[in-house]
């Protein structure tokens, strides 16, 4: 029975003491406060293909499956193929949003190198370079000169490569920490570390980056099962002041967002010393929040809704898991599937 959750980072910042002189104690450090431009969510999917790329249905179909199921916004990113908002201006209304995007994808000797580049102008042509750190970054680079937003996708798939290469680029602030597609290894396996555990690795490092879910969709036809890349598994749902490209991704930088396959949540409240996550209520589902800090370990965990974190130590970060106790929907009801497949990771 696969459960579903939610994760949520909040940075933490260090105001005096030093490794040397030990544990710095819990008033010498606070939750950096998030500046949120508005009390408004956006729930959104920035990844996604259509027949322009190796997706089955046609991007106007694509677009419409999002808006039917109340998305708010979609980015369509094709490998190396950028399609113009503006050819599906009539699906665009104050309630659903396109972001021009591609899936500029590239690789370095058995390695893939996918790398998403949100809010573009037009095609970002894919690069390679001499190491596949230095291809990695070149991909980065490129979205970055167009004034795009990059977002590193499924570092396992393929086993392309892992928290060692990522710890090392840099003008990057997003990672796929979990996607819908069937091949891309979520959990690790046979010593590999699971995306989450990536993650991890990466802010324990002290990389300032925040964990997104995707759908990474392209079978909107036939059947909806576990083995084929549908829709409507992970999404973003981002804090912003408007429902307009620019706003949304300065939020999803600023890590104002949570990241789900289900879970919904009614609002994060940050204070320096406190951290409140406030669960949207769905049924007789129950709940149940892990606080996670350096090295991937549990600093705490409550089954309370709302569920609060009093910071007490130096912890150097936290993030909040939530996990429903839900099973798996009848897979041909897309919107129950959502609703009951249940995973979510916030960015404060």
């Amino acid at each position: 029975m696969k459960r579903h959750a939610a994760f949520l980072l909040v940075a933490l910042s260090a105001c005096t003491g030093t490794a040397e002189q030990g544990a710095i104690a819990s008033a010498d450090v606070r939750f950096e406060i998030p500046d949120y431009a508005s009390d408004n969510w956006y729930k959104g999917n920035t990844h996604a293909h259509t027949l322009e790329s190796d997706g089955d249905s046609p991007p106007e179909y694509v677009a419409q499956w999002y808006k039917d199921q109340d998305y708010d916004f979609l980015v369509l990113t094709d490998h190396n193929v950028f399609t113009d908002p503006a050819t599906l201006a009539h699906l665009v209304d104050s309630t659903f949003l396109l972001v021009p995007g591609e899936e500029v994808t590239s690789s370095f000797e058995e390695s893939s190198v996918h790398v998403n580049g949100l809010n573009l102008p037009g095609l970002v042509e894919a690069r390679q370079a001499e190491s596949l750190v230095a291809t990695i970054q070149a991909n980065v680079d490129a979205i970055r000169e167009v004034e795009g937003v990059p977002h590193i996708n499924h570092p396992n798939f393929g086993w392309s490569f892992g928290a060692e290469e990522l710890a090392q680029i840099e003008n990057d602030k997003l990672i796929e920490i979990w996607n819908g597609h069937p091949t891309v290894h979520n959990e690790g396996g046979s010593g590999a570390p699971g995306l989450e555990e990536i993650w991890d690795i990466l802010l324990t490092g002290g990389k300032r980056i925040f964990g997104i879910a995707v759908d990474d969709a392209h079978h909107f036809q036939g059947e909806f099962s576990a083995d084929r890349a549908n829709p409507g598994r992970g999404w973003v749902s981002i804090r912003a002041a408007a429902l307009e490209p620019l706003a949304l991704m300065t939020a999803l930088e600023a890590g104002h967002f949570y990241a789900s396959t289900g879970v919904e949540l009614a609002d994060v409240m940050v204070s320096e010393t406190r951290l409140e996550v406030h669960i949207e209520q769905d049924r007789d589902f129950k709940y149940t929040t892990t606080f996670i800090g350096s090295s991937g370990q549990i600093i705490g965990a409550t089954e309370a809704n709302p569920a609060i974190f009093n910071l007490t130590s130096d912890v150097g970060y936290v993030r909040a898991k939530i996990v429903d106790s839900g099973g798996v929907a009848t897979a041909g009801v897309c919107h129950r599937r959502i609703k009951a497949n249940r995973a979510c990771s916030v960015g404060s």
